[in-house]
């Protein structure tokens, strides 16, 4: 988001002060927010994106390998992450056994938890391509704090090294892993929760339709702009295909780097919208971005969750974009909609 050449400390402080800067600041130096869809920009995320432009930022894949897209996402959550990071009563590196070998995981106890405490099982966003431990660590630190939840944050494997399923495989086995070691992770094994971003929120609920047909549920889900559907065909793909942080070509990308040729991209573990029984699903609180290519899969899936029965909190974001889980450092707008998830889950994991 801002020159490669700046120190990640000067770029922090740029992008802080910058958004932070009142919304007619904002407005004289960045331009009015456009208003597409009946909805207009947050003046934070458009002075956000503006900047990007000038600077001559990309789009989070661009023509960049795997590993150079990886990279570039690592700097940028370093841009954006809150500095210090928010404290923790603890943070524990463990190693949770996998189908293909041990995955790396992070375990978060806020301040003032008290076991058995709540737990969520956050799998982090990234197209199923980029993203790590690291780039989620203030999302993770952030939730566990506002929500006053232990929060379990796993490295599942990534594609194109290892396309689907390899992902939804560790997103399982961890969820099973927690599930059975509660105590251990001084949870209470009646209030586990499976969330995520993007890539994760897809996941996350995969995790949850697996765990209907295994007799695991879990007490809730946490679905931050899911990727719920990549056969295609949603309005808001193209309505917001290019200018605001993900784009169409991104998600074209991730999915061709994820799904093997001759995948059935209707797939239930793959496009969770396509699922043909969506009954007995754990309740779920859904939020969407008003500027994301993937609102309305998100929203799609959400509805048909509630047409079968299950308890749905839907909530879109209309003046937000993609990505604004890692952005409660820098943008007002942002925090407060993260806050919101955080007092959904909180609420949801109560006694």
């Amino acid at each position: 988001m801002v020159p490669s050449r700046l120190p990640v400390e000067t770029g922090h402080r740029l992008l802080k002060r910058v958004c932070g800067l009142s919304a007619r600041k904002q407005r004289a130096l960045f331009g009015e927010p456009p208003t597409i869809d009946g909805q207009t920009l947050a003046s934070d995320l458009h002075a956000l994106i503006r900047l990007a432009e000038k600077i001559g930022a990309g789009s989070i894949t661009g023509d960049r390998s795997p590993e150079a897209a990886r990279r570039e996402r690592r700097r940028s959550a370093a841009l954006t992450s809150p500095t210090p990071p928010t404290p923790m009563e603890s943070v524990e590196a463990l190693e949770l056994p996998g189908p293909a070998g041990p995955l790396a995981a992070r375990h978060y106890v806020p301040r003032g938890s008290v076991a058995p405490a709540p737990l969520l099982l956050y799998l982090h966003g990234g197209g199923w391509v980029v993203g790590d431990l690291d780039t989620h660590d203030g999302v993770c630190r952030f939730l566990a704090a506002a929500a006053c939840v232990n929060v379990l944050s796993v490295d599942y494997r990534l594609a194109p090294e290892h396309p689907f399923p390899a992902a939804v495989e560790d997103a399982w086995a961890a969820y099973a892993w927690a599930s059975a070691n509660a105590t251990e992770l001084r949870a209470d094994p009646g209030r586990i929760a499976v969330g995520g971003d993007s890539a994760g929120a897809n996941l996350a609920a995969v995790v949850s339709l697996l765990a209907r047909e295994a007799g695991r549920l879990p007490a809730m889900q946490m679905l931050i702009y899911p990727i719920a559907d990549a056969v295609g065909g949603q309005r808001s793909r193209d309505l917001f295909a290019e200018g605001f942080l993900l784009t169409k070509a991104d998600m074209g990308r991730f999915e061709e780097l994820y799904l093997p040729a001759g995948t059935d991209r209707a797939d239930p573990r793959v496009s969770v919208l396509r699922a043909t029984d969506l009954s007995r699903l754990p309740p779920a609180y859904v939020a969407t971005a008003g500027f994301d290519p993937l609102r309305d899969e998100g929203e799609a899936y959400a509805l048909r969750m509630r047409e079968a029965g299950v308890p749905v909190a839907l909530v879109r974001h209309p003046g937000l974009t993609h990505t604004f889980a890692n952005l409660t450092a820098i943008s007002r707008t942002s925090r407060a909609a993260m806050l919101e998830a955080a007092g959904a889950l909180r609420m949801g994991l109560a006694r």
